[in-house]
């Protein structure tokens, strides 16, 4: 072979200087891989050294180098006129005869008897390495066929070393030009035209949270997800689960995928075309559980050989219906990032939300908005103005090293958009749909992406705090400091601060936000009445052939997302305690619940379950939580029962969630209740032989003591979790835990607000504290100040 070609099969990660990055890792994974059963298509490389022939042939180092140092490098105002004189330099150079014969051998060999179409790839030999992503910066093109077309691909790969986002990004990195050379990988085509492609990360891009692999895909070929020209279809896989055999899809979000990116049949410059998806295709997810689980093995076997998180893109050749990796490269963000140091926004106030989409990064930013449809319409940009614009494809890289933020119309959180913002720490929300509408008459807005996946613009300059938090100076105290959460969104971001796990998870949330449907409606969905309730309804459950699925579906992904994101450390789930008057507002409650003059004191928790009027919608919440314990093996999962009354309620829960497959001590699981009733502190021993742990509940246990209806107005006053009596129940049940050997913790806010509150509970001897998120490292402040200086019992209990 020539010195010009090699094979994949020749090819490994250390032949970067000679092939670059991409093709170099191609190789790799070729060689390497296939024989554990990772897909990657046949193909060869142009080595630097044809480079280097190339420009050699035609005298062109001199006058690209002259060409190079007339750029503006500090205002880069001549760049676009610096780069098309570069590429015009290339393109009008010729291949060498022995260039020529090398390419055309190599392709025939790839070939064999076939007539083939091959993928032709640009890849820089300082491509792809760990400190520089070079994300989008060459080119690359599609159903290359014959001979002369190769040829003249190759010729236009060469030359897209010179796009301008190229020449600003290697300034910017501190690469010399003239170091760089570009090798040209021809691949066989995965016809994903017919099929489908997309993306993934063996890491969750906006935290860094390692035990993840998020996979994105589209219908057609991928570079759809590249432009962000449309939502892709969005797969949360677990490693851990994923590992053990167990089904380890956490999350499935479906996109709208309302284009598909085909081979253009007409004899243009441009090779590919976008199309309507169909409505049916729009409504399906692009890859079946077990190809998402296959796509998640290879993810895993390429990180682990790799030993660091991997970005990686896959197609499926719809023909043939064969999966396939057709890059990988290093995750770039996260990598340098110092994981113990945290940078925390948060808003003090919220105002009118102009537009939603997907938050990257976990940054606030108020800025002016530059309402934009193309790079050439920016001028005298600076970090004070936020791009806005429909989509952001590579050639506006140039541009976003100068801004303080990004919104589009379109994209997802892999797009080319997401990729470079988290790379260069700009924040970002894509995908708002209706942002260039919306935002046009905004002389200022504030960005917000710390409110978990999903980013919000709001009109005006809000007020905001910014906290550089050390997670290596805080001390976790002997008494477990443990978070109460609601929104899965959040989960695997919070999961990075000091913690022993989760005291309560609240389904409520996970049932408002993302079921969105009373569970009697979708069990007796049949005999319902209105019509416009059905319509909702069938709009929501549109690919479930059982209504009921679609509840355990939805409310398993996000109790999973939770479970996941704390794993190994336990995480308890309470079962659902809405009022009625809160059921209610969910689409369809009206039609199964009463109305009553108290609902804080009536049909709620625990009396629910085994009612008539409830009992098979509880079935429901069980199958969620057995999904997610045995299905999805999620097994730091606990359950626990809220508003238990009585000691015959709670044995009546005990049956009835065995009769769901929940049975206590069964594959671990324990089930708890809350304390949050007199009852249950009067009878504390005899609840503990029914239940496995305690959790109590200071706001109920307050109100109910005092005799106060936490939600009157008129009464609010009166409410302290501080007052003497309130405190002797909490002192009555941790005694009582302890008598009998049995876990108690507490659930509120008053741990963090007051130091007094927590010297209490750990002088009292409390296992566990819970706190609200904002609230957990002040909480752990306080535990730890009350075990350095434990107080009197006296002092602790009659402090008001």
């Amino acid at each position: 072979m020539t010195p010009f070609i090699k094979y994949f099969s020749e090819i490994g990660i250390q032949d970067v200087p000679y092939v670059g990055g991409k093709n170099a890792s191609l190789g790799e994974m070729f060689r390497e891989l296939s024989s554990e059963g990772v897909k990657v298509p046949d193909g060869f490389a142009t080595t630097s050294e044809a480079y280097w022939n190339f420009l050699d042939e035609n005298a062109l180092r001199e006058p690209l180098s002259k060409t190079l140092s007339r750029l503006d490098t500090k205002n880069y105002s001549n760049l676009n006129e610096v780069g098309e004189e570069a590429r015009r330099l290339i393109l009008d150079g010729k291949l060498s005869k022995d260039l020529t014969r090398s390419i055309i051998e190599a392709y025939q060999n790839l070939r064999g008897k076939d007539t083939i179409s091959v993928a032709v790839r640009s890849s820089a030999t300082a491509e792809d390495l760990p400190g520089a992503s070079f994300a989008g910066q060459h080119d690359t093109f599609l159903n290359i066929k014959g001979k002369a077309a190769l040829l003249l691909a190759v010729k236009k790969c060469f030359s897209s070393l010179y796009t301008d986002r190229a020449i600003k990004y290697r300034n910017d990195k501190g690469f010399k030009h003239s170091d760089i050379a570009l090798s040209v990988g021809v691949q066989r085509m995965v016809r994903s035209d017919k099929g489908c492609s997309g993306v993934g990360f063996t890491i969750e891009p906006e935290s860094g949270f390692e035990n993840v692999i998020l996979l994105s895909g589209v219908w057609g070929l991928g570079e759809n997800i590249v432009q962000g020209a449309i939502n892709p279809d969005e797969f949360y896989i677990f490693k851990p689960t994923l590992r053990k055999g167990k089904y380890p899809i956490i999350q499935k979000i479906m996109g709208d995928k309302k284009l598909t990116m085909i081979y253009s049949k007409l004899k243009t410059d441009d090779t590919t075309i976008n199309v309507h998806t169909s409505r049916t295709k729009q409504r399906q997810y692009v890859l079946s559980d077990d190809e998402i689980i296959t796509l998640a093995k290879w993810a895993l076997r390429i990180e682990k050989h790799y030993g660091r998180p991997m970005d990686i893109e896959w197609a499926k050749d719809g023909r043939t219906n064969d999966l396939f990796i057709i890059q990988a490269r290093p995750e770039t963000v996260h990598q340098s990032k110092n994981k113990n140091l945290h940078i925390e926004y948060k808003l003090r106030k919220k105002g009118s939300v102009l537009a939603i989409g997907n938050a990257v990064g976990s940054k606030i930013k108020i800025g002016i908005p530059a309402l934009l449809n193309a790079p050439k319409e920016a001028k005298n940009l600076t970090t004070d103005h936020i791009i806005v614009t429909d989509t952001i494809t590579p050639d506006w890289d140039p541009l976003l090293k100068q801004v303080g933020g990004i919104i589009t119309n379109k994209g997802g959180r892999t797009s080319h958009a997401a990729i470079v913002a988290r790379e260069l720490g700009v924040p970002a929300i894509v995908g708002c749909g209706n942002a260039t509408s919306n935002l046009k008459d905004c002389s200022a807005i504030t960005l917000s992406c710390a409110e978990g996946k999903t980013g919000y613009v709001y009109e005006g300059k809000l007020p905001f705090d910014e906290q550089e938090i050390d997670f290596s100076n805080i001390r976790m105290p002997r008494t477990e400091a443990k978070m109460i959460l609601a929104d899965p969104e959040n989960a695997f971001q919070l999961a990075h601060y000091p913690n022993n796990g989760v005291g309560l998870l609240r389904m409520e949330f996970i049932i408002t936000h993302a079921v969105k449907v009373h569970p009697m409606a979708l069990v007796k969905f049949d005999d319902l009445q209105n019509i416009k309730t059905v319509r909702a309804i069938k709009k929501l459950i549109r690919g479930y052939s059982d209504p009921k699925d679609y509840f355990i579906d939805r409310l398993s992904q996000g109790i999973a997302t939770i479970a996941a994101a704390f794993y190994p450390k336990e995480v308890i789930v309470r079962l659902s305690d809405f009022k009625t008057n809160e059921y209610a507002n969910l689409i369809g409650g009206t039609e199964f619940e009463p109305k009553e003059e108290n609902p804080m004191l009536g049909f709620r928790g625990a009396s629910r379950y085994y009612s008539a009027l409830y009992k098979d919608g509880f079935a429901l919440e069980c199958a969620a939580i057995k999904k997610v314990r045995e299905t999805m093996g999620l097994d730091n999962l606990k359950v626990m029962v809220p508003f238990c009354r009585t000691l015959e309620e709670g044995k009546k829960v005990i049956t009835i969630m065995a009769a769901n497959g929940l049975k206590r001590k069964e594959n671990g699981l324990e089930i708890y209740t809350m304390v949050e009733i007199p009852s249950n502190v009067i009878l504390a021993e005899e609840f503990a032989e029914i239940f496995d742990g305690f959790s109590i509940g200071s706001n109920d246990l307050t109100q109910l003591t005092l005799g106060i209806d936490r939600d009157s107005e008129i009464m609010g006053k009166l409410f302290d979790e501080n007052d003497l009596a309130a405190k002797r129940m909490i002192s009555m049940a941790i005694a009582s835990a302890k008598k009998s050997n049995t876990k108690i913790g507490l659930c509120g806010q008053a741990p963090s607000d007051f130091p007094d509150f927590a010297e209490f509970l750990v002088k009292e001897g409390i296992d566990s504290i819970s706190f609200n998120p904002d609230a957990l490292l002040q909480g752990i402040e306080n535990i730890n100040k009350a075990e350095e200086h434990p107080v009197p019992h006296e002092m602790a209990e009659g402090r008001n």
